[in-house]
């Protein structure tokens, strides 16, 4: 049963730090976490693999979360170049890493119909999945459930993507109560269940929101946290959980704990 949630936290120190903060997760009990390219690509290829290398060592799963600066819906050719480009460049790093999932927030619905921004971002998924496919980077794209309603990425835009393309996604559950205004854990659990999806990538912590969603990112309230663990524990799905609190550690640490008393 413990083997069924992975926890582990957003960040891996810096380059030089890695090997150490790689040891002291494993020592901790973590088992995966997720590599911030938010503002830049930080690593090189040659460095990807040493990383890689270590965290097989530490028995630690990797993921990427791609740069912050993407927009694949963008009225500005470039800027989509400029965006696919940042999202492959991250995949060709995840390859050398052995890091299977590579997360980023797709697009903006600016002006435009939602159901035609839905086709584009599905375009550009499926381009950017053949330049992978001819690379032969065992990586999968994981676009993320935003928090914004001015941001594609709906739960339901998000699986209807995954059955179109057959990419994958992250699930951000402090995103998805912020950009609904509620906290709706039955609901997204029924429609994972109906979409046959038995192990997930996804990001959890607490989240403070107004009318037009996600403000920040805030420490994880043990009790959100206990309700959502309980799901994954009703519904038996399998997932890595990423911690994106200001402590992503102590958070991730506080989710072991938690899910060793419900096992």
């Amino acid at each position: 049963m413990t083997d069924q949630i992975q926890f582990g936290p957003a960040g891996i120190g810096g380059f030089k730090e890695t090997e150490e903060f790689l040891e002291r997760y494993s020592k901790m009990g973590i088992r995966c976490a997720e590599i911030p390219f938010t503002y830049k690509i930080w690593l090189d290829n040659e460095q990807s693999k040493k990383v890689g290398e270590w965290a097989k060592k530490f028995n630690i799963i990797l993921s990427i979360h791609a740069p912050y600066y993407i927009n694949l819906t963008s009225e500005n050719p470039k800027i989509i170049q400029e965006s696919m480009q940042r999202i492959l460049d991250t995949c060709e790093r995840a390859s050398y890493l052995q890091a299977k999932y590579v997360v980023f927030h797709a697009a903006y619905y600016g002006k435009q119909d939602k159901k035609k921004v839905f086709q584009i971002v599905k375009k550009r998924i499926l381009e950017m999945q053949k330049v992978i496919q001819k690379n032969k980077w065992q990586v999968q794209l994981a676009p993320e459930t935003t928090g914004k309603e001015s941001q594609f990425g709906s739960l339901d835009e998000l699986l209807k993507l995954v059955k179109e393309t057959k990419c994958f996604l992250c699930l951000d559950f402090a995103h998805m109560e912020a950009r609904v205004q509620k906290n709706n854990l039955k609901e997204i659990f029924e429609k994972i269940k109906k979409a046959k999806l038995s192990r997930l990538h996804c990001h959890f912590s607490g989240i403070e929101y107004g009318e037009k969603g996600e403000r920040k990112h805030i420490i994880t309230p043990e009790k959100k946290l206990l309700e959502l663990l309980k799901y994954f524990k009703k519904y038996k799905i399998e997932a890595n959980l990423i911690n994106e609190s200001p402590d992503p550690i102590s958070d991730t640490l506080k989710g072991i704990k938690i899910w060793k008393k419900l096992s």
